[in-house]
């Protein structure tokens, strides 16, 4: 039989774990992160480009600044993104997509294929056909 006490006790356990974990974790992934940065920072920029020295603060603005215009963290949060080129829904909105356009494609009249190819060789040069019996 369901107990919703020992049920709530389980929940409220998980999330207790989470919050904590979430506290030790973010600050020392961030930690780890900032060093990194600032260690390759340091040893390459003042040499390469003779940039000065960061401190551990500056080589977290870097990687926050980065993350802003590089794309953040990428696949963290994608799911239900409009975004189809990414994640786990791209091969199926792909398949998707090649199979309409196969439809249209065999639709198409001899005519209106020689069209389309000499509109797209106008436009992306030479290709194949994904028919290749109706090549000129």
């Amino acid at each position: 039989m369901f107990d919703r006490t020992e049920f709530a006790h389980r929940a409220t356990k998980k999330i207790v774990a989470c919050i904590i974990g979430f506290f030790i974790f973010v600050p020392l992934l961030l930690f780890i992160f900032g060093e990194i940065v600032r260690s390759l920072w340091n040893w390459l920029m003042p040499a390469l480009f003779h940039l000065g020295a960061v401190t551990f603060w500056q080589a977290i603005g870097l990687m926050i600044l980065s993350w802003l215009l590089f794309g953040g963290l990428r696949g963290v949060g994608r799911v239900g993104s409009r975004r189809r080129d990414w994640g786990p829904m791209h091969g199926r909105w792909n398949a998707r997509w090649e199979e309409r356009w196969e439809q249209r494609w065999q639709q198409m009249s001899p005519e209106e294929q020689n069209r389309f190819h000499e509109w797209a060789r106008t436009r992306c040069g030479p290709f194949s056909s994904p028919n290749p019996a109706s090549q000129p």
